[in-house]
């Protein structure tokens, strides 16, 4: 080190620029997670250790299940802890009530006994996999809180209340200790990761634009949306627990609504563009005229990085696109002139919603609204984020974790293992656990992975170490290695089933009691129970509760088919961004499957894609329908009628309903003519004639 300089990494860095090579060092993505991993790893050992000496000092018996608590609810943001925190408690106490009600009462009945606890949790699964929201847990827990403490609770049936009571106190402080240690001490605010993902969202929205308008291949438009798509469900996530954040205002429910809304409605709509683009690339209607020049500048306004030049431009274009779609579709026009106008009135609709988006946007950012402006325009109730929900596969898997713990139960009670109430316990709250995913168990394997090292260092604890200890600071100091090594892991979810092997396995198997009184036999027994448990899950869930990704994608296209008859037949669906929502969370469950099947993903997201756009349109035609009569009407419905029957249309009845539309004076010509040029490419996908007699 010489002349005022160091050297890092081979290079010489001048003195006086170290402290700012260092921040950029602590800011780079692998240190960051390392030091968000470490940050939540200690204040969930502070946490727990908290909540530990509380139970000790108000004598609950089981002081454990309060250290368990605080790693079960800690999440890495403060309002995601409290969330879960509140339902974890809910869960648990509707769980105890339950288990008061049933184990009394079937206690000399061990068979039916099992049968209803299992059929309960299968219950509390199914309605945990039908909410699809963090409020989800809330059920798992009311599960498998029935499993820890009515089947330990069957061989003393008269002490089930007693039991029940303390677990839930126990429960109760190490929730308490979580909430308070996560919200109050260096709190990691979710606001901020919610707008940092809200920006980068709107970048891939102006990107999917922006491809769309320049013609870009065909797979980079693809991969655009499928990112808006991923965007839109991780944007969903976070958001749910904003409510808990603590911060002194959170985004408005309604603004969050309605950019949701917006941003869905892009994905479809940067289809259509692309779609007419490429029909009219080659008339002069495109290339020539002045459906062109407003292509060219709409695609640079999407390019522009200056808001304020974006909100000074925004006016005119969208009043520049109305005139032309006006112009267009005036009565004497041809039917590429009528393309080219709903293009116009497409490109139109794109500016209005990238513009909303921006306004919203810096109204959730500045939480005062004040470029929520008036040129925001949404036909309709704000929907926001719709979860697909299915009650058939909801009920499949429900019913699967139910066989399977009625099978361990009935091998517990046939073999008279004294250590079966505790696996089946274990068994319960596998399956409820885990069991919120096609394939749970590879989840469970790596539980069971990271319960191996658990056990291992329990041992040691057990019988090495803790006997050693008399003095509850000393307590602490020595099982902090254990914990911050676990706690640590906890926060990546790539080793987050791992570390809960850890984090869960030490407080029970190592002695934390309310007195040390450790007992190798017993220990040992202990052990042999959670493997034998763990492994009869994994065997269970692979039979049971396992559901092929081809399977699984085959029953969502299914149900896109479904859902577009209905809506051709004038079934009561969601409105338009009802249904949009819906077909946007479809598309977000089918990526990762698309992955880990014999499925080609750019035909079934294609596929989705269309049906989301025939849905759209349908709705709107058969609503339109009603108010029309004569030849127009029969043709309209005979038309619906084939879809709803079919899910295609031959596209000359759509063409020759274009021509006849096209010269009549029918109320809402304009808006179906718009209609069935969206439909005849939803069908054919750009494929257009350019014959005077299509469309």
């Amino acid at each position: 080190m010489t002349h005022g300089n160091i050297a890092r990494f081979g290079k010489r860095v001048p003195l006086g620029h170290w402290p700012g090579s260092v921040l950029a060092l602590l800011q780079k993505p692998a240190l960051k997670a390392d030091r968000d991993a470490l940050l939540f790893s200690a204040k969930s050992f502070a946490a727990a250790m908290l909540a530990y000496y509380f139970a000790l000092r108000i004598g609950l018996p089981r002081p454990y299940w309060a250290v368990l608590t605080v790693y079960i609810v800690s999440q890495t943001s403060a309002g995601a802890s409290l969330s879960r925190g509140v339902y974890r408690l809910a869960g648990t106490i509707v769980g105890a009530v339950a288990t008061i009600a049933i184990v009394p009462n079937f206690a000399n009945s061990p068979m039916l006994c099992s049968m209803i606890l299992a059929g309960w949790i299968g219950l509390c699964l199914f309605f945990s996999l039908l909410d699809r929201t963090p409020r989800a847990y809330a059920f798992v827990l009311a599960g498998y809180t029935a499993s820890l403490i009515g089947f330990p609770g069957v061989v003393d049936p008269g002490a089930i209340f007693d039991t029940a009571s303390l677990r839930v106190q126990e429960i109760s402080i190490g929730i308490l200790c979580a909430v308070l240690v996560h919200r109050f001490v260096l709190p990691k605010q979710m606001t901020g990761a919610f707008l940092g993902k809200l920006r980068a969202t709107l970048h891939d929205a102006r990107k999917l634009a922006g491809d769309a308008l320049k013609g870009e291949p065909e797979r980079a438009i693809r991969t655009d949306r499928y990112r808006l798509s991923a965007d839109l469900l991780m944007l969903q996530g976070l958001g749910t627990h904003l409510p808990y954040d603590p911060v002194p205002a959170t985004p408005n429910s309604r603004k969050l609504q309605l950019i949701h809304d917006r941003l869905a409605r892009l994905l479809p709509l940067a289809t259509e563009v692309e779609e007419r683009i490429l029909a009219l690339e080659t008339d002069d209607v495109l290339t020539d005229g002045e459906v062109e020049t407003l292509r060219r500048d709409v695609a640079a306004w999407v390019g522009l990085t200056d808001v304020a030049e974006r909100d000074r431009q925004v006016l005119l274009l969208i009043e520049r696109a109305s005139a032309v779609q006006m112009r267009l579709a005036d009565h004497d026009n041809t039917n590429r002139e009528l393309l080219a106008a709903n293009l116009a009135g497409h490109l139109g609709e794109l500016v209005s919603l990238l513009h909303d988006c921006d306004a919203l946007s810096s109204a959730i950012a500045t939480r005062g609204g004040n470029r929520l402006q008036e040129t925001i325009h949404w036909s309709g109730k704000a929907r926001g984020y719709v979860y697909h929900r299915d009650p058939w596969m909801a009920a499949r898997t429900a019913l699967g974790a139910a066989m399977g713990i009625f099978l361990g139960c009935a091998f517990w009670i046939w073999s008279a293992w004294p250590d079966g109430g505790l696996a089946v316990s274990i068994l319960c709250v596998a399956c409820a656990l885990f069991g919120n995913v096609d394939a749970p168990a590879p989840n469970v394997v790596k539980y069971m992975v990271g319960s191996v090292y658990g056990v291992a260092i329990s041992i040691a604890y057990s019988f090495v170490i803790l006997p050693r200890v008399s003095d509850f600071g000393v307590l602490v100091a020595v099982l902090a290695p254990a914990f911050l090594f676990g706690g640590s892991l906890q926060a990546r979810p790539a080793t987050t089933y791992k570390a809960l092997g850890i984090t869960l396995t030490i407080p029970i198997l190592a002695g934390l009691g309310s007195h040390y009184g450790a007992d190798f036999a017993e220990t040992l027994n202990s052990v042999v129970a959670l493997f034998v448990a763990l492994l009869f899950a994994v065997v269970s869930m692979g039979l049971f509760q396992t559901i092929a990704p081809n399977a699984a994608i085959n029953r969502l296209r299914r149900l896109n088919r479904r859902d577009v008859a209905r809506l051709a037949r004038g079934g009561g669906g969601p409105n338009e961004a009802g249904w949009t929502s819906l077909m946007v969370d479809r598309t977000a469950l089918l990526l990762p499957r698309l992955g880990i099947s014999r499925h080609s993903a750019d035909d079934v997201l294609g596929e989705t894609i269309r049906y989301l756009r025939l849905g759209h349109v349908v709705g709107q035609i058969f609503s339109l329908s009603q108010s029309m009569g004569g030849d127009i009407a029969h043709d309209l419905h005979s038309l619906l009628g084939e879809i709803a029957e079919h899910g295609e249309a031959p596209v000359e009845p759509i063409d020759a309903l274009v021509r006849l539309l096209s010269e009549s004076k029918a109320p809402q010509r304009e808006p179906l003519l718009g209609l069935l040029i969206d439909l005849r490419f939803a069908f054919s996908s750009a494929k257009i004639t350019h014959s005077e007699g299509a469309v």
